[in-house]
């Protein structure tokens, strides 16, 4: 089983597994090895051909302008641009540091149309577990605003669940390693399953932060190095690619983070976000005439916290250090 669908740096790194081979007494093997050799060089070659997505097709080139590469030296993750300075993708692609590549088609070719910001904060929703990948969502805060316009462009969030069998549409790069096709965007249609279904394909193991979408008979899925990547269904970003086991695989479609709006929108709509330790905020909070609740999240290695303030019955400045 395959945790997570980030791509590696190295092929080594990967989540398929390897195959050991273990001699019990020093005999002459030579003719066994060369045989056996030939046959994982083979089996090798079929299986770094799915190391992207599987069954779909080059997307129309930016037609996915919300779509976003995690960089760090190398694609590792995808993402999506919800704002002009957020990006949502998955808390196993967690980084401290990364470089958010928006306007790209084909990663490996300057087109003229590339937005390179670097991160300011990466935060992780604060529930995410890496035992069972459940709330597998983060945040990314842009060191500036994206500059918008027709080849970068962010995606509406969800205002509803979207129901079993919604046709949707997954993208990502996959893993550019293995693949002269996975250098462009690539595109994979699929539906949204029930969660009868999710939960037969993968018994105990899908909570309610998770949904399942593809094809039970195998053969179309996205794979390592779209983990993040998004899954938007009649334009709303209803999901986030998670995990699965295996590529593609009959019985075992891909697995994904359901997007929470209270977490989102906990950061994206809070009045500062600071970071833990370090924060020196002035707050001027206004008199009870509205909702006397603010609040005021920040991080601490990645995981989000957050302080509730009262407003007093007058207009006051607020010096926070702590």
């Amino acid at each position: 089983m395959r945790a997570g669908r980030e791509q590696s740096s190295s092929p080594d790194c990967g989540y398929k597994p390897g195959l050991q081979v273990k001699f019990s007494h020093r005999q002459d093997h030579t003719a066994t090895m060369r045989c056996l050799v030939f046959v994982l060089l083979v089996g090798a070659a079929f299986a770094l051909d799915d190391d992207k997505i599987v069954g779909g097709y080059e997307c129309q080139a930016h037609s996915q302008p919300h779509q976003v590469s995690l960089n760090s030296g190398y694609h590792f993750c995808g993402g999506s641009l919800v704002n002009e300075n957020w990006v949502v993708s998955a808390a196993h692609c967690y980084k401290s540091r990364v470089e958010v590549r928006l306007g790209e088609h084909d990663i490996y070719m300057n087109e003229g149309t590339e937005q390179f910001i670097r991160s300011s904060r990466v935060i992780r929703h604060p529930k995410y577990s890496s035992y069972n990948i459940n709330n597998d969502i983060m945040l990314i805060k842009l060191s500036e605003p994206a500059t918008l316009n027709q080849y970068v462009q962010p995606v509406a969030l969800p205002t509803k669940c979207a129901p079993a069998g919604t046709m949707c549409k997954v993208s990502g790069w996959g893993n550019t390693m293995s693949s002269v096709s996975g250098d462009q965007l690539q595109c994979l249609d699929l539906p949204i399953l029930s969660t009868s279904d999710c939960e037969n394909s993968y018994p105990g193991m899908i909570t309610d932060a998770m949904f399942c979408a593809g094809y039970l008979e195998g053969g179309k899925d996205s794979c390592q190095g779209d983990s993040g990547g998004p899954v938007v269904c009649n334009g709303e970003l209803q999901g986030v690619v998670s995990w699965g086991y295996g590529c593609a695989e009959r019985d075992h479609p891909g697995v994904y983070a359901k997007v929470n709006l209270q977490y989102i929108f906990t950061l994206v709509k809070v009045l500062h976000v600071c970071r833990w330790l370090s924060v020196l905020t002035h707050l001027v909070l206004s008199p009870l005439t509205g909702l006397p609740l603010q609040r005021l999240a920040g991080d601490h290695h990645g995981q989000l916290l957050s302080l509730n303030l009262r407003s007093p019955s007058h207009s006051a400045a607020f010096l926070l250090s702590f």
